[in-house]
């Protein structure tokens, strides 16, 4: 009897009003248990995408934030040289003494024997014109230099090392990050006397910056105006109708870019067929062709034609699902064919309006292709510039930091778009 109750007691669970499970344990320990594993294997699934978000999408954008501000060309090709430079200041009218000649004599030595002092001279020229000819000069004279009166001898070489203002620029541009191509990007520049704007014949950056925001605006507007009508048509056509309709709506992507573009240039210059055909119907004279081409009016319509179809699909989607007996109730109580539009139907296509806008505003403000086709100098976006950078001046810190400031401007607009209208008023159907 005795060791039968000891077993039972042995056996019993402890009464501290905790929840248990059958082990013992506390369910509430297993029940965390449980939610881990459930996380883990959750995580285990999306792990390839969220891999690959952060090798295509989120790496590159910390690699172009990086080269925004990097800048250490300068510290690693003549570090003995920003050694010596320390000591000097930049605001004085005495060139820098013969120890910094020095040091950037053993300094061109080694970058002359690696081949990497015309990269830097490259990088300063983006501050300077002039620079990326002052190394390579000198660099085909260093090794030829004697021991002693260094400063004698680079001046010899060219005379540009006994310009104040070509040490002004090694030493202001010497730390490894710099703003320089942040302030290049908003046509500015930093100078002996402080922040300073570049002349206005200089001044590009801001302008295209601009010309982007509002062309790009330009364009969601009218492919507002074009698209709503469509839309509205789809969306209470019959199905076998509404259907042939939307094929043609969609015919566009089934075309290459470089085509769509290059068929507007052939219809939209003085001699091509828009022009042929008004001069034919009489409406201008063939003296007075109208100049549709490389400039913002081409860009406009040919970018409104690609992007038009990202501003009926959302909608198209919006209208289908808008019942019809509101309009009619509207009717019944009395509305006339625009109230019962302006105050019922309407409001209830916003969401496909702001869908439509977001696609259009940010495709748009990243195109680069058409622009340089069909809009010549003064219709082409901000993309233009940093595709040229890229491309062909190898101007990498420059375009990253113009890349970033669209980037801002991109998340700017949108911040303001969710107050006035709300993201959560967004719906593609």
């Amino acid at each position: 009897m005795s060791s039968t109750t000891t077993d039972t007691s042995s056996n019993a669970m402890p009464d501290d009003g905790v929840v248990r499970a059958a082990d013992g344990t506390p369910l509430k320990k297993r029940l965390a248990r449980a939610l881990r594993r459930e996380k883990l294997r959750s995580l285990m699934l999306i792990a390839p995408l969220l891999i690959f978000i952060v090798l295509t999408f989120i790496a590159p954008i910390a690699d172009m934030l990086f080269r925004s501000v990097e800048n250490n060309i300068v510290e690693d090709t003549i570090p003995l040289t920003v050694e010596a430079l320390a000591d000097w200041d930049p605001a004085s009218d005495e060139l820098p003494g013969e120890p910094v000649f020095a040091a950037l004599h053993a300094d061109l030595l080694i970058a002359v024997e690696e081949r990497i002092h015309t990269r830097l001279g490259s990088r300063l020229n983006y501050e300077s014109s002039g620079m990326s000819g002052l190394f390579r000069k000198t660099g085909r004279r260093v090794k030829r230099m004697d021991e002693g009166n260094y400063t004698a001898q680079f001046i010899e070489a060219d005379e540009d090392w006994g310009d104040l203002e070509t040490w002004r620029v090694i030493k202001r541009f010497s730390p490894p990050y710099t703003p320089g191509y942040f302030l290049n990007a908003v046509d500015a520049e930093q100078t002996s006397e402080g922040l300073q704007l570049k002349p206005e014949n200089e001044r590009i950056y801001l302008t295209l910056f601009n010309r982007t925001i509002v062309m790009s605006l330009a364009i969601t507007v009218s492919c507002l105006l074009l698209g709503f009508p469509i839309a509205y048509l789809l969306a209470h056509l019959p199905l076998r109708t509404s259907n042939m309709l939307m094929i043609l709506v969609l015919l566009p992507f089934w075309t290459s870019l470089l085509v769509r573009t290059s068929a507007w240039k052939v219809l939209l210059q003085q001699q091509g067929v828009i022009n042929d055909f008004l001069v034919w119907i009489g409406l201008i004279d063939d003296a007075n062709r109208l100049v549709m081409i490389n400039n913002q009016t081409g860009t406009i319509i040919a970018m409104t034609h690609i992007l038009l179809p990202f501003m009926i699909l959302p909608l198209f989607s919006v209208m289908k699902t808008i019942a019809p007996y509101y309009v009619r109730a509207a009717k019944s109580l009395g509305a006339n064919d625009w109230t019962a539009f302006w105050r019922v139907y309407f409001p209830q296509t916003i969401p496909g309006i702001g869908a439509g806008a977001i696609l259009v505003f940010i495709l748009s403000i990243g195109y680069y292709i058409t622009p340089e086709l069909v809009g010549g100098t003064s219709g082409i976006f901000i993309s233009n510039r940093i595709a040229y950078h890229i491309s062909s001046s190898l101007n990498w810190g420059l375009a990253a930091a113009l890349g970033t400031i669209l980037l801002g401007l991109v998340l700017l607009l949108f911040y303001v778009y969710d107050k006035i209208v709300g993201i959560d008023n967004v719906k593609l159907g």
